[in-house]
């Protein structure tokens, strides 16, 4: 019942938590059947509004109704949900979680509507908190979504999520919310906890949280940083083992830890302590993503534990091998010639590694990049490399700098997803710095180099065909969808109605037949991937002698042997060479 019978007083607050998606280059939202990584803001601020509705934060007799919902797999119909609480008469806010600069364009678009009804919403995320830390004045894409009545949240929602829900009770939601200033504890916090349905909605059954903030590096690309702070700030291995045991007796048993650098969470080994025990005691076979720098192999006893844990897979931000590129990121903890000794580490306790690596840094030709690609090809043993494109992301001190001096920045932010060139390079045009992008995933997934790796694999204890398959959705996210397989999904979904606000609604039979002839093709090219990477992998399993493979990358070396690396050679080379303008 939505109201007192007796005094007609409203008795439950309707809360939606919506997760946007963004939109491709037909403006059309970007949805799955079946999307990739869960997203843990969601999980956060869905555990905080349990948390609200069962201490009964509104009052006693006030309920507290939640509804979650990810736009990367599930659709959403803003006039359903404004029918809804028309006819029940009942209080409604809308909360936009966890909206990054490339989905802001979305969210504002999800809000109009509901705002055209007269009913609250309130975002949030990184791009609204990362602005308002960095620049010297709201941006103007931040005012205009104020200027159409949508409230602001930036910062961190722990103990301040309550009295958002209460504004939002009462009618008096305010026009901005500024937690920036307050980074909350998270010893003792309520954790993150994903509903079942939006569990169900990813890949792999993953779950996520995190289990602590803040990263201790100055890179000059990175947002985190200037949202969560440097210090460390992390949960107590109690709360992680609720959440895990919460989650088992659901069936979920693989997790991705989205600390932006696990290794330097200060309670690391205390949580991997706890679920060693759940592991080895108990039976709970967890198994875990993480991500982590290029030094965390030298944490005494960091990897050993991490596999003892259930570590199968773990992200690193190799980023690039120039020293300079390096240098001018501020990224001085890559040290370049720890990347094989690193990787090697990771292998020898059976772990896929995955790197990110970023082009456009100053230093950056086509020419130059095509080398390191094959430089890393031959001397390092990742398994995977996902490229993306030099961005100013808003919260970035790349984009403050850009920002404040006036130069010329892409005004779409739909286009800040790492995967579209958003700013001038200086030895490339905006054209050759996005073909140099796509050519180097052409590059580094070669039919030829994928059997390396699969035999890279085979001889370090870690599954061929695992390798095969997760090869098959990384180069075919980008080759095939052009979009990064972080941001992608099973099967898209398209809606022809779901377009960007001022794009015109397509003719049903233009609109279907387009939708039709785009199934077919990208499965006609996803077969003929298949059968490439099918082939390579038979030819490596049925080779008697794939375990005891080898090759430079998988030889160790001693320091002595270290400068003979053309790795080494070359980016010294360059480094002592190259000087390019000033962006």
């Amino acid at each position: 019942m939505s109201k007192d019978s007796r005094t007609g007083t409203i008795r439950r607050l309707r809360l939606f938590l919506i997760k946007p998606s963004h939109y491709d280059a037909d403006g059309y939202a970007i949805q799955w059947f079946r999307s990739d990584m869960p997203s843990n803001t969601m999980a956060v601020l869905n555990g905080l509004a349990q948390d609200c509705a069962r201490r009964r934060v509104l009052g006693p007799e006030v309920e507290i109704a939640i509804t979650a919902i990810d736009e990367m797999h599930t659709r959403i119909r803003p006039e359903r949900i404004i029918r809804e609480l028309r006819d029940s008469g009942e209080r409604g806010l809308i909360a936009l979680v966890g909206v990054q600069s490339n989905q802001f364009p979305r969210a504002v678009d999800l809000a109009r509507p509901f705002r055209a009804a007269g009913i609250d919403v309130c975002l949030g995320g990184f791009h609204v908190s990362g602005s308002i830390a960095m620049l010297p004045q709201i941006p103007p894409e931040i005012r205009e979504a104020m200027d159409l009545g949508i409230s602001i949240y930036c910062g961190e929602a722990e103990e301040r999520f309550e009295e958002v829900l209460r504004d939002a009770f009462a009618g008096e939601l305010k026009p901005m919310y500024n937690a920036m200033d307050a980074l909350p504890a998270l010893q003792g916090a309520v954790c993150p906890e994903l509903p079942e349905d939006l569990t169900h909605g990813s890949l792999s059954l993953r779950g996520s949280f995190d289990a602590g903030r803040g990263c201790p590096f100055q890179c000059s690309f990175c947002t985190v940083i200037n949202v969560q702070g440097r210090r460390s700030r992390f949960r107590d291995a109690d709360d992680i083992e609720a959440l895990l045991r919460r989650h088992h007796a659901r069936g979920v048993f693989k997790f991705f830890i989205t600390d932006d650098n696990f290794a330097r969470n200060k309670n690391w080994q205390a949580i991997f302590e706890r679920i060693i025990e759940l592991r080895e005691r108990e039976g709970m076979k967890f198994r875990f993503m993480l991500q982590v720098d290029t030094l965390a192999h030298q944490v005494e006893g960091f990897i050993e534990t991490a596999a003892r844990a259930g570590v199968d897979r773990v992200f690193i931000g190799l980023e690039n091998i120039n020293p300079d590129n390096l240098a001018t990121a501020n990224k001085r903890q890559n040290q370049i010639a720890e990347y094989r000794a690193m990787l090697q580490a990771w292998k020898r306790i059976g772990v896929i590694t995955m790197c990110g690596y970023i082009i456009g840094f100053p230093h950056d030709t086509p020419e130059r990049v095509q080398r390191d690609i094959g430089i890393i090809q031959r001397e390092l043993p990742t398994d995977f490399i996902s490229f993306f494109c030099l961005t100013p992301l808003p919260g970035s001190q790349d984009h403050r700098a850009l920002y404040t001096s006036g130069a010329p920045l892409d005004p779409d932010l739909n286009n800040y997803d790492t995967e579209h060139v958003t700013a001038d390079h200086p030895l490339m045009s905006r054209a050759e710095f996005y073909q140099t992008y796509r050519a180097a995933w052409d590059a580094f997934y070669t039919m030829d180099h994928l059997e390396t790796t699969l035999r890279r694999a085979a001889a370090c204890g870690i599954s061929p065909r695992t390798i095969a398959k997760l090869t098959l959705y990384y180069y075919g996210s980008q080759s095939i969808d052009g979009i990064n397989p972080m941001q992608g999904g099973l099967f898209r979904r398209k809606y022809r109605r779901d377009r960007r606000h001022g794009m015109p609604i397509e003719n049903p039979l233009v609109f279907y037949a387009g939708y039709g002839w785009q199934i077919v093709s990208r499965t006609a090219k996803l077969v003929l991937l298949a059968a490439g990477v099918w082939q390579r992998l038979r030819r490596v399993e049925r080779d008697r002698n794939r375990q005891s493979y080898t090759d430079l990358a998988l030889t160790p070396i001693g320091r002595e042997e270290t400068q003979n690396l053309e790795l080494i050679r070359e980016t010294n080379r360059v480094a002592r060479t190259a000087a390019p303008a000033t962006p």
